[in-house]
């Protein structure tokens, strides 16, 4: 039996704005920070961030603008290694060491992903939101925020490295995905790292168990 070929035509409608619908969704939604639309926010009247269910004070270093930048003078090659077992961050000059910073990487059920990366995109600062019920967050102004990406994890998932106020809890698992790191280890890290939108390649990031 034949079907009629209006109703093939219903069916691909149907079918188009299913997809369109959960790719809509999949970009603006599936995030592991929570950022929507990737870009530098900064909310100058910000004051207030809601995690965990409790209410915490921006401080005045996250909604600092003055960059600080941190002059380098090696030509070594500038990577950054990620130890999920450890929870620690490394960041290299060729076989150097740079610094070293406990880190709190994704939870069980919200995974840091391994593997090589590229930074892609620095943000001074940016809003984060997502989560439910008691894994809710609020984050205004979160700063030096720096996403990473490769060919299986796309820059739009919204992993990255950035600087943490709402919790001190470095060295154990507390992220959505991202690498939360304390605010000045962050603050060190943005201006020594380069990205693709800088030119270039991106600075290199390994993650690793």
């Amino acid at each position: 039996m034949r079907i009629p070929f209006f109703v093939v035509a219903v069916i691909l409608l149907i079918l188009a704005a299913f997809s369109f619908s959960v790719t809509k969704g999949r970009v603006g939604a599936a995030n592991a920070c929570g950022v929507s639309d990737l870009s530098e926010i900064y909310d100058p009247e910000a004051k207030v961030a809601v995690f965990e269910g409790k209410e915490i004070f921006i401080p005045s270093l996250a909604a600092d603008k003055d960059e600080k930048t941190v002059l380098g003078t090696s030509d070594a090659e500038r990577w950054i290694e990620i130890d999920l077992s450890e929870q620690k961050i490394r960041a290299w000059e060729g076989n150097s060491l740079y610094l070293e910073s406990l880190v709190s990487t994704g939870l069980p059920w919200w995974p840091t992903p391994k593997g090589e990366f590229r930074i892609w995109i620095k943000l001074r600062s940016t809003k984060m939101e997502g989560g439910t019920g008691k894994y809710y967050y609020y984050l205004p102004n979160v700063p030096y925020v720096m996403y990473f990406e490769n060919g299986s994890v796309p820059g739009w998932r919204g992993y990255g490295l950035h600087g943490t106020y709402w919790h001190n809890a470095f060295g154990t698992q507390r992220s959505h995905g991202c690498v939360n790191l304390p605010t000045p280890i962050a603050q060190q890290l943005f201006s020594w790292v380069s990205s693709k939108g800088e030119g270039g390649v991106g600075t290199r990031i390994v993650i690793h168990d």
